[in-house]
């Protein structure tokens, strides 16, 4: 089963990070795989989030997602919809005294011929995802 886990401080109130992760039109100034990502309604558990992703050769994949947990400024927390790998994804949020640690987490279950062909390609992924982590940071620390 593909996984990541990544855990930042940032030196930001914990109301910022929260509202910076929860709002998808961020994600394309961090996450370099995400061609367009937008809110479909108000944030909220069961609103859907529009994204397009780049896939292999550049092509977009529609993978739009579903909030599942959102518990301002505690946790954010969406499954993936659309496309051919549908993760769950969550950010839990803790205040620090420097600022806000942010635990960045994704998950897939993959079976059949979609495991052996793909679990690699989406660890890569994956794992893309926490190292852009670090520029999400800086941004919200500039």
């Amino acid at each position: 089963m593909p996984s990541a886990s990544r855990t930042i401080e940032i030196a930001a109130p914990i109301e910022t990070v929260f509202g910076f992760f929860a709002d998808p039109s961020n994600d394309p100034t961090w996450r370099p795989a995400v061609k367009e990502m937008r809110a479909e309604g108000a944030p909220g558990v069961g609103a859907t989030v529009h994204q397009v992703i780049a896939g292999p050769g550049g092509r977009s994949i529609d993978a739009d997602l579903r909030i599942t947990e959102y518990s301002a400024p505690s946790r954010y927390a969406f499954a993936t919809i659309a496309g051919p790998v549908r993760p769950l994804g969550s950010y839990t949020f803790a205040e620090v005294p420097s600022g806000t640690l942010v635990t960045f987490e994704l998950s897939v279950e993959l079976s059949g011929l979609k495991k052996l062909l793909m679990s690699g390609p989406v660890q890569k992924s994956m794992d893309g995802e926490m190292a852009a982590f670090d520029k999400a940071k800086a941004l919200l620390e500039s």
